[in-house]
């Protein structure tokens, strides 16, 4: 296994991270519309935010491509709201240092479904708990806290599904053939 990252990998996690990127700061720009319209919701805003370290680590299967294409995108998303700087790094990082921990702990060998899908539960389950807290839902109505705590778990599953089918469409048109 290389110690370093190419600089075909690093251009392909740009790219990846380019594209995902401006969808996080979509979702980040509709983040206080659905905090205002449809708190319980949330969740599934926030689970786009997978998207960057799933699909990079479909892609390439390596160590490190999770966390880097996720802080690139965060620094893409930045420019859609630069005041969210803080909140884009700090969700890379723990988006990112999920889903390295849990490809670590297999020792970068394990790449079923069942992986990606759990780092994807694991991030629901953090995001449900602490937004909850933060944005004080306790004070919705048992059908919302129900709603946004099933939403928020099944959020990054699902965003983390479409990860893995964009990733594998990528594998398949060539974009992680060693050069």
């Amino acid at each position: 296994m290389a110690r370093t990252l190419s600089t075909r990998v690093l251009l392909v996690c740009a790219a990846i991270g380019v594209a995902t990127g401006i969808l996080g700061g979509i979702a980040g720009l509709l983040t206080p519309v659905v905090l205002v319209a449809a708190p319980f919701a949330y969740g599934l805003v926030l689970g786009s935010h997978v998207l960057p370290g799933i699909i990079a680590q479909q892609v390439f299967r390596l160590p490190l491509v999770a966390l880097t294409t996720h802080l690139l995108a965060a620094l893409v998303a930045t420019a859609a709201n630069p005041a969210w700087i803080g909140r884009f790094i700090g969700t890379a990082l723990l988006f990112g240092a999920i889903q390295e921990g849990l490809a670590a702990l297999t020792r970068y060998r394990a790449w079923g479904a069942w992986r990606f899908l759990l780092s994807g539960a694991i991030v629901g389950v953090v995001v449900a708990v602490v937004v909850f807290f933060v944005a004080d839902l306790a004070t919705l109505p048992p059908w919302a806290q129900i709603t946004y705590l099933a939403i928020s778990v099944l959020g990054p599953v699902a965003w983390t599904a479409a990860g893995l089918a964009v990733g594998e469409q990528l594998r398949r048109a060539g974009v992680a053939r060693r050069v």
